[in-house]
């Protein structure tokens, strides 16, 4: 970030943040310690929490636009990176392009993935059309983003934020390598990362302080419409939103098949929620556990995706309770997995680099686990037998089942799903790659915050406590097929599940 104690004011008069031959006006500019030059406003608006800047100046004074350079937040609407993108191109009076860059091997990312995406890309040029925000989209080979800010004239940009390890990776190198000022906006949490400065080891330490902060994020954004409109260049190249984005592709794995059980989109989200919040969210906290009823909101693909907004979602419940369709209880139920368990996931992420080992785990339940590493498993699978869900449990056969099928796996059955694979697989590091594996493979909200934090929790205590030692767990906490069945109706499920 840019501190004050690097700065000193001096007031200038210049163009309009000094591009081309805009309207004259007096403004205030920072000089920061290096010598940069930081407008006024801009400085305002790198202090906002959500805001990182990447690498710091002015904009560039032949700048023709703003970019907005889309990869996590896949959406025009709610969206605080384009918020942020459109406050600055107003204020340069410059015109606003969104790039998004199709990569053909994201990491862990096959056909049913990208065929979601796929399926979003219509929604978002449509509403940031509405916002007079030009959307461009680019495949391999010509997808770099350095090439598009060159074509385009990009005066800075502005990213949005991932905490998983290769695309943060990605912005670290990005920064050091553009001439040009790089910003990223925390947008899919509903409280600012940066306000958590450290690894939140239990939900219980983090609750207080992320329910102080909601009602300050928790606001309603009336969409920004940039007044500037960007003329696009005659024969620039861009992707047809509708066409399909992996056409060509040899390598990519298309044996994973795209569902039918969700549909990509901001407006299939919106539809969804519309529906949870209406119907769904009264009895969330009495059926959330019980998946032969599936009482969960199942917004977890679009959250993943970005296709909608997580304040979006929990605006939807504040509304609902107003209309008396819910309960303030029902809703504070669902705000603990929304934002308490899905923010600290983020906050997991952020600041313990190896989370998708077992390296992540803390000490005590390294030291059971390795005590433990010896003991019979019996039975014994390989991955290949449990990805086709060829075990004894009819109960964890249905549970792949569903993801296998669906992309999506019910949220209680996951935590019984990630121990089962501890209990089979012949040692705890081997079965947290298979549980990655598996889940990054198969479900819509793979490759995820959220997943990685689940797995971690349920092969290696991370956000629990020690709980009575036994064979192979250890004192991590374990689950059996007898008390999980005795809590929601199994054989329904199980039905349902391998019967559809």
């Amino acid at each position: 970030m840019i501190h004050r104690e690097d700065v000193k004011t001096q007031r200038v008069t210049s163009g309009r943040l000094g591009i081309g031959s805009h309207k004259a006006c007096g403004i205030n500019i920072q000089m920061t310690a290096n010598d940069e030059v930081v407008p006024e406003l801009l400085k305002e608006l790198a202090d906002n929490p959500r805001v990182t800047v990447r690498r710091a100046g002015t904009p560039l004074q032949d700048g023709r636009c703003v970019v907005y350079w889309m990869q996590r937040a896949q959406r025009g609407l709610d969206n605080p990176a384009v918020d942020l993108a459109t406050r600055i191109g107003n204020e340069l009076d410059l015109p606003v392009v969104a790039f998004f860059s199709v990569i053909s091997n994201y990491p862990h990312a096959n056909l049913r993935h990208y065929a979601f995406l796929n399926q979003g890309l219509k929604d978002i040029e449509e509403d940031l059309a509405d916002r007079n925000v030009s959307f461009v989209v680019r495949r391999p080979p010509s997808n770099s983003l350095e090439k598009l800010l060159a074509e385009v004239g990009a005066a800075m940009v502005i990213g949005d934020e991932n905490p998983c390890r290769e695309p943060e990776r990605w912005r670290t190198v990005l920064a050091k390598r553009l001439d040009l000022p790089f910003w990223t906006v925390d947008a899919d949490v509903v409280v600012p990362s940066a306000l958590f400065p450290k690894h939140q080891y239990m939900l219980h330490i983090m609750r207080p302080k992320l329910l102080a902060e909601i009602p300050k994020y928790l606001v309603a954004t009336p969409p920004i419409k940039a007044q500037r409109t960007w003329e696009r260049p005659q024969g620039f190249e861009s992707f047809q939103v509708t066409d399909d984005v992996t056409k060509g592709w040899t390598s990519l794995d298309r044996s994973v098949q795209p569902v039918d059980s969700f549909t990509g989109g901001t407006r299939a989200a919106l539809k969804r929620l519309k529906d949870f919040a209406a119907r769904g969210l009264s009895g969330y906290a009495q059926q959330r556990n019980h998946p032969e009823i599936d009482g969960t909101s199942r917004m977890s693909p679009y959250l993943h995706f970005g296709h909608i907004s997580p304040v979006t979602v929990a605006l939807a419940c504040e509304e609902a309770v107003r209309e008396g369709l819910a309960t303030a209880a029902a809703r504070d139920a669902y705000y603990n997995e929304l934002v308490g368990w899905r923010e600290l996931s983020v906050n997991f992420v952020r600041y313990v680099p190896n989370y998708d080992s077992i390296e992540c785990a803390p000490d005590w339940a390294q030291n059971t686990l390795r005590e433990h590493a010896g003991d019979k498993r019996d039975p014994e699978y390989t991955l290949e037998q449990m990805e086709r869900a060829e075990t004894h449990d009819e109960l964890w056969n249905a549970a792949q089942t569903q993801m296998l099928k669906t992309g999506w796996m019910h949220n209680y059955l996951r935590m019984y799903w990630a121990k089962k694979i501890l209990e089979w697989a012949p040692n705890p590091a081997l079965a947290w790659e298979w549980a990655v594996i598996l889940n990054d493979k198969y479900e819509l909200d793979g490759r995820d915050p959220n997943g990685y934090s689940g797995i971690a929790w349920a092969l290696g205590g991370v956000h629990d406590r020690p709980w009575f030692d036994r064979p192979i767990f250890g004192t991590v906490r374990s689950m059996s097929v007898a008390s999980t069945g005795k809590k929601f109706d199994s054989k329904r499920y199980i039905e349902h599940v391998m019967g559809g």
